[in-house]
């Protein structure tokens, strides 16, 4: 019962990372929600397995860090450009994978999303000016960070909990 409801938790979650993945592309938005649900299904993940995977105090600890990290730098990033850089959502995002990931993982995924991020960047300015023709100016490009998190998130899960996923099947 309990490998199936650690599943269960983890499907759920990648939906979620899925939907939130896509509502951000469309919208640059990441509905609270959404981003509540996938705070609350770590938790479960971990109160399910009983804090096999990671101490309780050390997700706290990366859940606060990481989103105060992203914090000042969305207040650095939004006084330097005088324009909002970084949505709050993607702050609370980042806080919502430090429960899942804990300390040892949720910098390297903040690393990874903002990787993503940039070849989403060039990917879209290499589309512009090579398909469509049409030049797109690198300092005026805008996306959402969401996607780009959303992809070191998962990068990151994958590496953290490969052998746990793999001793429940």
């Amino acid at each position: 019962m309990t490998s199936f409801a650690l599943v269960s938790v983890i499907i759920y979650s990648l939906f979620i990372l899925v939907l939130l993945f896509c509502i951000d592309l469309k919208t640059r938005l990441l509905p609270n929600r959404y981003v509540l649900q996938f705070f609350f299904a770590g938790l479960a993940f971990h109160i399910i397995s009983g804090f096999s995977e990671a101490h309780p105090l050390d997700l706290f600890i990366a859940t606060v860090l990481s989103s105060s990290l992203l914090l000042v730098i969305r207040s650095f990033g939004n006084k330097f450009y005088g324009i909002d850089t970084l949505g709050i959502g993607d702050v609370k995002l980042i806080g919502a994978a430090g429960i899942w990931l804990g300390s040892e993982y949720i910098f390297l995924a903040m690393a990874l999303g903002a990787l993503a991020g940039v070849f989403h960047g060039l990917g879209i300015i290499f589309y512009s000016r090579f398909v469509m023709k049409k030049k797109v100016p690198f300092n005026t490009l805008s996306i959402p960070a969401g996607p780009g998190f959303i992809v070191g998130i998962i990068v990151c899960a994958a590496l953290k909990y490969h052998t746990f996923i793999q001793g429940l099947f």
